[in-house]
């Protein structure tokens, strides 16, 4: 029961409180990390991809090595009752369902104001080109946001954290984030990543792999189901357009990166309330993890 009342700790302090401090968040100085290594990679093609990996491996090894040291001293010198909150506390920072909903309705809200205000907000949530879009095209881009990252945010880390306990949950953030700082196929930041990221990108993918079709399947309606795997299959991630697909057919409406993909392309241009419904669809998502994976961690640990 520890590690069940663990993850329903962790969701709890989550909804009530969100993020941590930046001085105090794992997830940050991870990316302290990765930005420090990542300006020191090679540019050759072979001497990159090797040291990319070398310092992806170091860096998940410590990661790793830091968190089963805190689960193990947590559970080893602490009874029951006393764990779990400490073991909540230390998961809740791989996890983040508030800020992701606070960030898409901001977009939503600041759109309300203006188109100039709505692609402002929007800029702060991806890496894509904001200039051009218009305001079907930034609901677009947020429900987007919303559905990948309910998996790399909220679904993956639990299911790591049902796999292999706060180790799994820590590798797992950390090898998202390598992915979101060196996963391109371009020049980003005045350094090709090709190469460097390679390894990353594929980490990423590999980790990212069941929770992504789990995320689809919580999304998508039973009727959709033949169709999710034909719309996933237009991204070039084989993860991230199975949460986006499932959210496009649930909602009815296309979602598109233009020049790239368009998934469910036959249907609508999202409206206001389609945010708002995405959400409500995430958030019951976020329920449905927190009470399955809790009650498989009671009854598998």
């Amino acid at each position: 029961m520890t590690a069940a009342a663990a993850l329903w700790i962790a969701l709890l302090v989550d909804r009530l409180w969100g993020e941590p401090p930046a001085a105090l968040h794992p997830v940050v100085a991870m990316g302290r990390y990765l930005g420090w290594a990542g300006r020191r990679l090679p540019q050759a093609p072979r001497a990159a991809f090797t040291a990319g990996a070398l310092a992806w491996c170091a860096g998940a090894l410590v990661v790793g090595a830091l968190a089963a040291a805190l689960q193990w001293a947590v559970l080893a010198w602490l009874p029951g009752w006393a764990a779990a909150p400490l073991l909540g506390l230390a998961l809740k920072p791989m996890l983040a369902w508030r800020m992701l909903h606070d960030e898409v309705q901001a977009v939503e809200t600041a759109l309300g104001q203006s188109l100039a205000a709505g692609r402002a907000r929007l800029a702060m949530l991806v890496s894509r080109d904001v200039a051009l879009l218009d305001a079907g095209t930034v609901r677009e881009s947020a429900i987007e946001s919303l559905a990948e990252n309910l998996n790399d945010s909220v679904v993956a880390p639990l299911f790591w954290f049902l796999v292999a306990g706060l180790p799994g949950a820590a590798v797992f953030r950390f090898a998202n984030t390598a992915d979101a700082m060196w996963g391109y196929r371009c020049v980003r930041g005045g350094r090709d990543w090709e190469w460097a990221g390679k390894w990353a990108a594929r980490a990423d993918d590999v980790l990212g792999w069941v929770p992504a079709r789990t995320t689809a399947v919580l999304l998508c309606p039973l009727r959709a189901h033949a169709a999710l795997a034909v719309e996933a299959g237009r991204t070039s991630s084989p993860n991230s357009g199975w949460p986006m697909a499932a959210m496009a057919l649930r909602l009815g409406v296309r979602l598109r990166k233009p020049g790239v993909y368009a998934l469910n392309a036959q249907g609508r241009a999202p409206q206001a309330a389609d945010v708002a419904r995405a959400l409500r669809l995430a958030g019951r998502a976020v329920a449905t993890v927190g009470v399955s994976l809790g009650v498989l961690a009671a009854l598998l640990r």
